[in-house]
């Protein structure tokens, strides 16, 4: 028992009993067949069933006999906005700057508040299905607080923020000032409480004058929330900056006094020496998005340097970055992925699959400011659990649980998914969102989308109805 014997009884929210939890806690045990007390939100109590089932006679029990429990997952870098209604309708053959700039500022020129917030109850629902319970969202440009409904609607764990920049002659872009306004109008407006809240997020790369990235900082700072921006996910941040500060970017943000532990940077993989030591030595946290560097070929293999950051103690999250860039937000696939693409390197030592699950789970909450609340299975922390049916063949039979967990790919059996103690899948199924109903909206609202904005999804195989293909000559 981890919860003192005298403690008085009385009845849990819930108990979920049974299953072989692993809790990440700092001696990384699997607590075999074990129970887990969820009062409050929390988890109040972790043990053998027959102890809490004394200790909390009459709650309601959620069986995991045959299941694995794990923390929910953080994926710490997610754009919810725009992309998720065009799934797998960019092409794979142009470069990123295409698809920024031919595609998604097109979309987002187009994008509703509707729409929005459908995107983001999408991300949110198949985030969910998939074993990850807290979404850092890295800005949405004209919609947060639609965005932050549709979140809330599925009940996933979430910040969100207002994109901003301030570099004249690009669309919507304001001067600095406004920019700030509309970051803290934000922030402020989803502090209400609730597993939803707002935190500062720029897009960084070369858009942001130095009184905008000190601005945000301060911010952040007044405001005790976190912040983020991307950069140099390929080289033409470091080419830039080299013209703009005469230095490297992440060299520019610690000669402005921004980097620092409440910092959460989104990609940084093309960093020199003397960046990677900036990085851990500020204790800045870095969001690691394998998946879109290989999808839109922005060299991770050539310069990527993250398992470095982690060997040093480096604070290192993972995400899925966009629905048309690492195209799932998978965390575990994601978690694999990188491990992959180090243990290609052939260098020693390799990044571990117990080390990228850390990454996917309490490494990846601290890197978020999130540590003391998710993560891991510890009481007092957020009761945001995953429960895997282990009796799919993919867990047969099983093995090491790091290893399988990672290398295994068993996110399919995701079964039951709690967040903050609210059971948000069970049975593989939404509690709080219609899938069918979800499913319906999105398809009519990504063709509404496309047409506005006047983009015609490109196939590559011919599209044919049955009648005229059973017609077709001999």
């Amino acid at each position: 028992m981890t919860t003192p014997a005298d403690a008085p009884a009385a009845p849990a929210d819930l108990l979920v009993v049974g299953g072989d939890v692993v809790t990440m806690a700092p001696g990384r045990e699997v607590v075999t067949g074990a129970a887990i007390a969820v009062a409050g939100g929390r988890i109040a109590a972790i043990g053998a069933p027959g102890e809490l089932r004394a200790r909390f006679p009459g709650s309601p029990e959620l069986d995991a006999r045959e299941c694995v429990v794990i923390p929910g997952m953080v994926n710490a870098h997610q754009h919810t906005t725009a992309d998720p209604l065009v799934r797998s309708m960019i092409p794979d053959d142009i470069s990123s700057q295409e698809a920024i700039f031919d595609w998604i500022v097109p979309l987002h020129d187009q994008v509703s508040g509707d729409d929005d917030e459908l995107a983001a109850a999408l991300t949110a629902a198949e985030s969910l299905l998939r074993g990850v319970t807290t979404l850092l969202d890295p800005g949405t440009v004209a919609h947060p607080l639609r965005v932050a409904a549709g979140l809330a609607s599925a009940g996933i764990r979430a910040r969100v923020g207002r994109w901003g920049w301030d570099v004249p002659g690009v669309a919507h872009a304001l001067p600095a000032a406004e920019t700030l306004a509309l970051q803290e109008e934000t922030v402020r407006a989803l502090s209400q409480g609730g597993t939803v809240t707002g935190w500062v997020t720029l897009v960084g790369h070369d858009l942001a004058s130095d009184e905008l990235f000190t601005g945000a900082a301060e911010l952040a700072e007044r405001l005790d929330v976190g912040l983020t921006w991307h950069i140099s996910p390929s080289a033409a941040d470091t080419r830039a900056y080299a013209e703009r500060a005469g230095t490297s970017p992440v060299l520019h943000f610690r000669r402005l006094g921004v980097l620092g532990p409440r910092l959460l940077l989104g990609h940084a993989v093309w960093l020199d020496d003397a960046e990677i030591d900036a990085v851990v030595e500020s204790g800045t946290a870095v969001a690691s998005c394998p998946g879109a560097y290989l999808r839109l070929g922005q060299g991770y293999g050539r310069a990527g340097r993250h398992a470095e950051l982690v060997r040093r103690g480096g604070r290192v999250a993972l995400g899925g970055d966009s629905h048309n860039a690492g195209d799932v937000p998978d965390v575990l696939a994601t978690a694999r992925l990188l491990a992959a693409l180090e243990r290609d390197r052939d260098e020693t030592p390799v990044l571990r699959a117990d080390q990228v699950f850390a990454l996917a789970t309490i490494d990846g909450a601290r890197a978020a400011g999130l540590g003391g609340l998710v993560g891991s299975v510890e009481v007092g922390k957020a009761a945001d659990l995953v429960i895997m049916d282990t009796r799919d063949l993919s867990w047969t039979p099983r093995g090491d649980l790091a290893t399988h967990l990672v290398w295994g790919a068993p996110t399919h059996t995701v079964r039951d998914v709690l967040v903050d103690g609210r059971v948000v899948v069970r049975d593989r199924r939404l509690t709080m969102l219609d899938a069918d109903a979800l499913r319906r909206e999105a398809t009519d609202r990504s063709a509404a989308l496309l047409r506005r904005a006047g983009l015609d999804v490109p196939h590559r195989w011919p599209v044919v109805p049955a009648d005229s293909y059973a017609r077709r000559p001999s």
